[in-house]
């Protein structure tokens, strides 16, 4: 899924309808909350007004790039936007399979389900993976300092950044700086499932200012 903001993505892969749904109408209550226009966010983002309109009503398929670029112009990450409202009462909570929230698919069947993360401030968020042979996907920047993690179950993955491909096979890890472009790739004959750790840094959960896009 390549970085087109204000655009239909449809074609590159789509986010879950359940996923919009939920996302889109925290995308409007908290707007709503920070005072701010369709037209000043939309600005802010980079996403266009008429797709922003829509995503908060639920009715466009935009990129995970378009949706991050909203939330973190909101001052927040789109993972907290879905979370609980607070934290748990307990110190141990048990998520159970229906609770996974399947993000991000694409034509060819590849997906992504956000397994857990981090209540309230996003600070680290578990997934899990499986990109069929030939696809792709492409990430945003996360804030500087950040990694992502993988442990890659079957098949084997690659991850490109800084014009470096490297290939982890099955029972392999890796470790990725993504406080740049990246993507994930799958060149092999056999779908690539992995585990995702992503670990944001913590310069990014400094005050946020919603004047500011991230």
């Amino acid at each position: 899924m390549s970085e087109r903001t204000g655009e239909d993505t449809t074609a590159e892969g789509v986010l879950a309808q359940d996923f919009l749904l939920r996302v889109g109408a925290r995308i409007r209550a908290v707007r709503i909350e920070r005072d701010l226009t369709v037209q000043h966010l939309a600005e802010l983002s980079g996403v266009s007004r008429r797709l922003l309109t829509q995503i908060e009503h639920g009715q466009a398929n935009p990129s995970l790039v378009a949706v991050t670029r909203i939330a973190r112009s909101l001052g927040t990450e789109f993972t907290e936007l879905i979370g609980e409202a607070g934290p748990a009462e307990s110190p141990i909570e048990r998520i159970p399979a229906d609770r996974y929230a399947l993000v991000w698919t694409s034509p060819a069947g590849s997906s992504a389900h956000l397994l857990v993360s981090t209540l309230g401030v996003r600070t680290a968020d578990l997934w899990s993976w499986t990109l069929v042979p030939g696809d792709s996907y492409s990430g945003l920047p996360d804030a500087p300092g950040s990694f992502e993690l993988f442990h890659v179950t079957a098949g084997s993955l690659s991850v490109l950044a800084d014009g470096v491909e490297v290939t982890m096979a099955a029972g392999e890890s890796g470790r990725l700086r993504s406080d740049r472009p990246y993507s994930y790739r799958n060149h092999g004959t056999a779908p690539a499932v992995f585990l995702r750790t992503v670990a944001l840094a913590g310069a990014a959960r400094n005050a946020r200012d919603p004047e500011r896009p991230r």
